[in-house]
């Protein structure tokens, strides 16, 4: 708030103003006036906290705080419980060519299917409806 040499200079031109006879006295009065306009602050402070409530409020402001204390807690043991999702693995040169080589297996394998289905395809007007999934039977014969 103030400096030593305020200070200082403060009280040099009280003890030039009062004098030195008076000037134990006037601190003494001094202090008992900031004693009371300290006591009254202290008093009004208290007087509104009533009114207003303050300690309903604290108590409900430290309830809120304990809750979310609990809640993070809570968090905290639920992920710790939970299995971690997996993530997948960093891509290397090798598991990149690996996957290269199986996405060209699956290509040539189903060239091959389309193939294989093509050719088993009839002209027959029962198979194209059906897509080339119908059942061949023999007729029965009794005896």
């Amino acid at each position: 708030m103030f400096s030593s040499m305020e200070l200082m200079l403060i009280v040099l031109v009280t003890l030039l103003v009062i004098g030195p006879e008076r000037l134990p006295e006037t601190l003494r009065t001094l202090g008992l006036w900031v004693g009371r306009l300290s006591r009254s602050f202290t008093a009004m402070k208290v007087e509104i906290e009533q009114e207003i409530g303050m300690d309903d409020v604290r108590r409900q402001l430290h309830n809120e705080s304990v809750m979310a204390q609990m809640n993070q807690m809570e968090d905290e043991i639920k992920n710790s419980i939970e299995a971690p999702v997996m993530q997948k693995p960093p891509i290397t040169p090798a598991a990149a060519g690996a996957a290269k080589q199986l996405v060209e297996k699956e290509a040539t394998s189903e060239e091959v299917a389309e193939k294989t289905a093509s050719s088993t395809q009839t002209d027959s007007p029962k198979t194209a409806i059906t897509g080339g999934d119908a059942e061949h039977h023999s007729p029965k014969t009794s005896s």
